[in-house]
């Protein structure tokens, strides 16, 4: 009988260390797959590390369409799509508005402290005078949006009209003379608009009295 009786105990005590080892198995094997579990926060901090430059970067790049008026010109010239990027120096601040082909890179434009210019805002364009010498260039820059105009015209004005653009006068007096010298310029440009009016209208009168049956298609022409 007691024979019968240790049997069993045998068995128990048999399946004690068996029973006793299997959820540390899953335990040891769950550990490293916790560690893996944490994959996501280190790709949020790649991540967080990745979006560091854009978030020093004061001004993302902005795509334009480039149109320029040269002197004494009247019209406009389309020279392409461009993207406007803001550019520090070695020391890491702003310096300078540069304006770049799309296609090839090359430098259209570029508006730094001591530039001479006039940034306004015409719906979602940004017409910037810059004036060279006595003479004025204009440069036409569309944005995509509204908000996009806004910030590449305050980013303008921010850069080009800073207090160290004029030494010997004050920022205010050099705003003034650089507006004064482009109001100046518009007004050639308008007079030369009259006066080109006031040819082709004489031409046409003169047409129309000298042979009235082909004045029509001569005036047409014009």
């Amino acid at each position: 009988m007691s024979e019968m009786h240790d049997q069993p105990m045998d068995i128990e005590m048999a399946q004690v260390p068996t029973t006793g080892p299997q959820p540390e198995q899953p335990q040891a094997q769950h550990t490293p797959a916790f560690s893996k579990a944490g994959g996501p926060k280190e790709l949020d901090l790649l991540a967080l590390a990745a979006s560091t430059p854009q978030v020093r970067d004061p001004l993302r790049d902005i795509l334009v369409k480039v149109h320029i008026r040269r002197p004494e010109r009247d019209s406009w010239t389309y020279l392409g799509r461009a993207i406007v990027s803001q550019e520090g120096d070695e020391d890491g601040q702003v310096s300078h508005v540069v304006v770049r082909s799309a296609t090839s890179h090359k430098i259209l434009v570029s508006f730094g402290e001591d530039a001479a210019v006039q940034a306004e805002k015409r719906g979602n364009f940004v017409v910037v005078g810059c004036v060279e010498s006595h003479r004025v260039v204009s440069w036409s820059f569309n944005a995509q949006n509204n908000s996009e105009t806004l910030r590449l015209l305050a980013t303008i004005d921010l850069v080009c009209h800073s207090h160290k653009s004029s030494l010997t006068e004050s920022s205010g007096a050099h705003r003034r003379r650089i507006a004064r010298m482009i109001k100046d310029d518009r007004k050639r440009r308008h007079r030369r608009r009259r006066d080109q009016d006031a040819m082709v209208a004489a031409f046409a009168r003169t047409g129309l009295s000298s042979d009235p049956a082909m004045g029509t298609p001569e005036t047409n022409a014009l």
